[in-house]
């Protein structure tokens, strides 16, 4: 083949993945970053464990992405958390499964990962360029805000990687829409995803509790119930126990302009069970006392009960068990999106052929956190990433050769 000037703008596991899917096939491969530096969400992630896939079943992984699964799938089998192990192993960096079932580097960090896929990426020949800001589309070719002035470049294939809207102090600023909407390309609008919630808590509870976790708690929603933990914010609620719903939450707030979970804050025990501890409880005594001996419930835990049921003090002890066991918990609103830990929505799926690219743009390839799917925190994100990122790059590879041929 003739060899060809590829431009993957974005240097998040995306567009690395892409870069890596091509190289070795003799293109010019250059990654542009608008940021001082590549990958600064994915270290941001691994700041506290880097979690890069996860190890259930894959029959069950490929189930977590929603309305995307089937889209997904054919990427998600050419690259499955299997392959991600084997492919950090290659590389220098050793896993391990947590209790929870996801993987981590044994090092629990993201940086020595980088380095060593920056590196076998460097001696493949793929260019980075830092500090090249995409501004969109001059005619056929690509224009990029640069220390030294604007450039133009005409490459033969571009992969655009370019993230959702969260957290854009680390680069994803989703400016991209507006290019894409130009060149009449459909965006689903983005959305927080994985996000916290607003509640309208108490001068007292703020006070007193703002970044305390609540442990050992269950959370029902609709037909759905998953136990965990979460933290209570100075604005709300947060935490991987609140993202597993949050995708419902958030349509729900959309949809009814309010949403409501049920805190179990005694998954071990029943009603009933509960209600006859309670029973045995002095009436005279505190609601603090009787909540401590008949139900363990201290701290945090109590304390949502007299910020959630303002009535528990007069409450029967039946009515307090069946309370604790459904204690509502309203909420307000999702947080801003830019402090999600992802997005929902972006390009849609009607606009890209099975090769990741772009029907309404021949030649332009997209991958990553900016198509039109979410998924859990546990691993999913990054894998769908990365296994979208190396399809577009097949992709691109499949579209080159056909051009090459004709």
């Amino acid at each position: 083949m003739t060899k060809k000037q590829i431009a993957i703008i974005g240097a998040g596991p995306a567009g690395l993945a892409a870069a890596q899917a091509l190289s070795g096939l003799g293109h010019d491969i250059t990654i542009y970053e608008a940021m001082p530096t590549p990958a600064r969400k994915f270290l941001w992630a691994g700041k506290s464990g880097l979690n890069i896939t996860h190890a259930e079943q894959f029959e069950t992984f490929q189930t977590r992405f929603g309305a995307a699964n089937a889209r997904l799938s054919t990427a998600l089998e050419q690259f499955t958390p299997d392959h991600i192990r084997a492919w950090a192993t290659q590389l220098g960096v050793e896993t391990f499964i947590g209790s929870s079932g996801r993987v981590f580097p044994k090092a629990m960090k993201a940086s020595p990962l980088l380095r060593a896929w920056l590196a076998e990426l460097e001696a493949a020949g793929v260019q980075l360029k830092t500090r090249h800001k995409w501004c969109g589309f001059d005619g056929d070719q690509l224009m990029f805000e640069t220390q030294d002035g604007t450039i133009n470049i005409k490459p033969d294939a571009v992969i655009l990687a370019l993230g959702g809207a969260s957290y854009q102090r680390l680069g994803s600023t989703a400016e991209w829409e507006k290019h894409l909407t130009k060149n009449n390309v459909t965006i689903a609008p983005l959305q927080p995803a994985n996000c916290g919630f607003d509640v309208q808590w108490s001068e007292f509870l703020v006070e007193k509790f703002a970044g305390a976790p609540v442990k050992t708690v269950e959370i029902t929603l609709g037909d759905k119930k998953t136990k965990g933990e979460f933290v209570i914010s100075k604005s709300g609620v947060e935490g991987s126990l609140i993202y597993a719903f949050s995708a419902q939450l958030r349509d729900q707030l959309e949809t009814n302009n309010q949403a409501t979970l049920q805190l179990d804050l005694v998954p071990g025990k029943t009603a009933e069970q509960i209600a006859d501890a309670l029973a045995r409880q002095n009436p005279k005594h505190s609601l603090s006392n009787r909540l401590r001996k008949g139900a363990k419930l201290t701290g945090v835990k109590a304390a949502l009960v007299r910020e959630l049921y303002p009535e528990a003090n007069k409450a029967t002890p039946e009515e307090l068990g069946q309370r604790l066991k459904a204690l509502e918990l309203p909420l307000l609103r999702t947080r801003p999106i830019d402090e999600a830990i992802s997005t929902a929505g972006g390009v849609a799926w009607d606009q890209i052929d099975e090769n990741y690219m772009l029907k309404q743009m021949p030649g332009v390839f997209v991958a990553g956190e900016m198509i039109d799917w979410e998924a859990p925190t546990g691993g999913y994100l990054i894998t769908a990433c990365l296994a979208t990122g190396r399809a577009a790059g097949a992709g691109a590879k499949n579209w080159l050769t056909q051009t090459n041929d004709l």
